[in-house]
């Protein structure tokens, strides 16, 4: 499977054979140019071909295979499948689906986990078209005999390395056995794996695949900085680069860490939300939330918010902690840098972490520089007593779909 490397067709989505009611509802949304991934997948989409689309973070990928899939099904009655690897990644798209779905009156849920059951179960007798799932929970309803998948006519995996990465793999395979042969499939990944090409090579009929940039690219107007510095001066070297810093993600390794790095962020004097894998969907979406809405200006999580997490304006990205798995380098400051926009990452490395910083530098093709040290503040004790939650209230953010 070589990338498709065309020239894009045209710098307009009426270029790409989507539907009249489809463009209606793209002019009304004010989107007029598609992005590189949108620009070439649609066109072999919307005929029914499958397609691996190869992509960064940010670069338009809900909408590649979100307007073919809403096509398909508006010309039958016929459902569509989406499977993610996390929770956050399955209300961000369906945020973004519910913009063109809604108008054409196609209906849709989403099924996580961390979620009751029951709701689920009454959305799923109303028949919705759409249904953006993870793995886990779509199964719990398939055993409990709730939803059925043989009238699902197209099936998405998006971030599919995500999954592959979580173990997830047994339960995709298991869900993808269970659907019609007569399906199309769309799978969509910012690094393409051998496990990922074996399953495409399985499940998938002669796709086409995309690569609108190298696995490992990084996006194009992020800045990245690297500082090599000692554990112990870490909590300095953050409140250094908070100094002056719009919209921050910091990233750990550890939900520990994550608690107490919050709330250190707190006694500097910012508000701070944490997202770690303790944390109640309720409580992750607050934080999603506030900080998109500006009421929390530094978002401090694990691996689980570096994909999936569409916030426009995020400034700079800090990695706290070298990830764990290199490919969560490129996912991370993806955060930032979105769809065009400026952004810059800064990492804090351990004089033992030569070797990881080795390889991030074969991953994202380039050498990196070593900035030097600047001036410390002093060493400040974490309150104690400083409340894990930074606002109170609930959001009143329009709800996209039904998602229970």
């Amino acid at each position: 499977m070589e990338p498709h490397t065309t020239n894009p067709v045209s710098g307009s989505f009426r270029g790409m054979g989507l539907a009249p009611a489809l463009l209606d509802v793209l002019d009304s949304a004010h989107f007029t140019t598609p992005t590189p991934i949108q620009e070439r997948a649609i066109p072999h989409a919307v005929v029914g071909t499958d397609v691996i689309g190869v992509a960064q973070t940010g670069t338009g990928k809900t909408l590649a295979f979100g307007l073919p899939l809403v096509q398909r099904l508006l010309g039958n009655q016929s459902t569509g499948l989406i499977l993610v690897p996390t929770r956050e990644l399955a209300l961000q798209v369906a945020e973004t689906l519910a913009r063109f779905g809604k108008p054409l009156h196609l209906s849709g849920t989403v099924l996580i986990g961390g979620a009751a059951m029951g709701p689920q179960v009454s959305d799923l007798r109303r028949k919705p078209r759409i249904i953006i799932a993870t793995p886990g929970r779509l199964l719990d309803h398939m055993r409990q005999g709730t939803i059925r998948l043989d009238t699902v006519s197209m099936l998405v995996l998006d971030e599919a390395d995500r999954m592959l990465d979580m173990g997830f793999w047994p339960q995709v395979k298991e869900i993808m056995n269970a659907l019609t042969s007569e399906r199309q499939t769309m799978l969509f990944s910012a690094t393409l794996s051998r496990e990922i090409v074996d399953l495409a090579r399985k499940y998938m009929k002669t796709p086409t695949s995309i690569e609108v940039a190298p696995p490992g690219t990084t996006a194009e107007k992020v800045t990245q900085e690297f500082f090599f510095v000692r554990k112990q001066e870490k909590p300095q070297l953050l409140e250094k680069v908070l100094e002056g810093s719009g919209s921050t993600i910091v990233f750990l390794r550890t939900k520990h860490t994550t608690k107490k790095i919050a709330r250190l962020v707190r006694d500097m004097g910012y508000t701070a939300a944490e997202i770690h894998g303790n944390r109640t969907l309720g409580q992750r979406t607050q934080a999603i939330e506030g900080f998109r809405s500006g009421k929390i200006k530094v978002l401090v999580a694990t691996d689980i918010a570096a994909r999936g997490i569409d916030v426009k304006g995020v400034e700079l990205v800090v990695n706290y902690d070298m990830p764990m798995k290199l490919e969560d380098y490129v996912h991370r400051i993806g955060r930032t840098a979105r769809a065009g926009t400026e952004g810059k990452a800064i990492s804090f490395v351990l004089p033992e972490e030569r070797r990881v910083l080795n390889g991030v530098e074969r991953l994202i093709r380039k050498h990196v520089q070593i900035s030097k040290m600047p001036v410390l503040p002093p060493a400040r004790a974490v309150s104690q007593t400083t409340m894990d939650e930074p606002f109170r209230g609930r959001s009143q953010r329009r709800r996209p779909f039904r998602r229970r």
